[in-house]
């Protein structure tokens, strides 16, 4: 009898565990990983062995993402595809990334961590895995309870190079393919970019990344293709902005050009500019009242 008794109490002490552990899960969001590229990615970035862990992650050739879902009671039915920053020489998967899913989740919007591939001397490759994300966000819609026409993309740095590559050069995908993701549109349907490297002209680009991306004696065909300021049309995505003025690894200029060109281009776009904060996740931390500008514009943006 008092095995019996034990035995009925451990179930119930088992069961409240359990649904002590899903709802600290559900809370938190529903988090899966996955191939970006299951049947293998296109190209290949010459890159090979272990990847380099940490927060920020480097030698990668195996391109994933990381899936942050919130409960479907909460989900306003947004998502945004988070490329983290790094040089293009790491991919940092923790502050921007991780640590931007747990902001956005909670406010019922789902957000997918891309681990891109580093360029390794192959510039196109970070910019398809981009646009791969962006189109297995649309591919997975129902079943990640997300509107297709409410996929958004958020870079920070070389991240932000990224964003604002995907943002600037997109496709309606091929209606034809095998492949039913690549049948779906790669434009993102708006755009959040906080302290970008856009430009790759000397003296205004970030050297680091524009050395990673395109090497040290990059064509001017090269520099232009890359410098997103002047790829900016009037189809480009409504876009968020932060960069801080003190900011000395990737200079105000990146931002202050690519907004010039979205106003001119009558696309609509917020630029936030702090006088203080430096480069990196200090941008936002030392700086609280983006959060309430950032809501009130995805609130515009039928997000929230």
């Amino acid at each position: 009898m008092r095995r019996l008794i034990a035995g009925v109490f451990l179930g119930l002490l088992l069961t409240g565990v359990s649904r002590i552990s899903s709802a600290v899960t559900e809370s938190k969001g529903k988090v899966r990983q996955m191939d970006l590229w299951p049947d293998g990615a296109p190209g290949d970035n010459g890159l090979s062995g272990p990847e380099q862990t940490g927060g920020c992650v480097g030698n990668i050739s195996k391109p994933t993402l990381s899936v942050y879902l919130p409960p479907k009671e909460k989900a306003t039915g947004a998502a945004i595809v988070i490329t983290p920053g790094g040089g293009y020489g790491v991919v940092c998967v923790k502050t921007e990334g991780k640590d931007i899913a747990d902001l956005l989740v909670p406010r019922g919007i789902a957000a997918i961590v891309v681990k891109y591939r580093l360029p390794n001397g192959h510039h196109e490759i970070p910019a398809d895995d981009a646009r791969r994300a962006i189109r297995t966000v649309r591919h997975r819609a129902a079943e990640w309870n997300i509107d297709p026409k409410r996929v958004g993309v958020w870079g920070f740095s070389a991240g932000g190079h990224l964003a604002s590559t995907v943002s600037t050069v997109f496709d309606d995908g091929k209606s034809d393919a095998k492949d039913p993701i690549e049948r779906q549109g790669s434009r993102p349907d708006f755009a959040v970019l906080f302290y970008p490297v856009v430009s790759m002209e000397k003296n205004v680009t970030h050297s680091g990344s524009r050395k990673n991306l395109i090497g040290d004696n990059a064509s001017n065909e090269l520099i232009e293709r890359y410098s997103n300021e002047a790829r900016v049309r009037n189809n480009t995505p409504p876009t968020f902005m932060l960069h801080c003025g003190d900011d000395r690894a990737v200079p105000v200029e990146n931002s202050l050009r690519y907004y010039r060109n979205l106003v001119r281009h009558g696309v609509g776009s917020q630029l936030l500019l702090f006088e203080t904060g430096g480069h990196g996740p200090n941008a936002f931390k030392s700086n609280p009242s983006w959060m309430t500008a950032f809501e009130n514009w995805l609130k515009r943006r039928g997000c929230l």
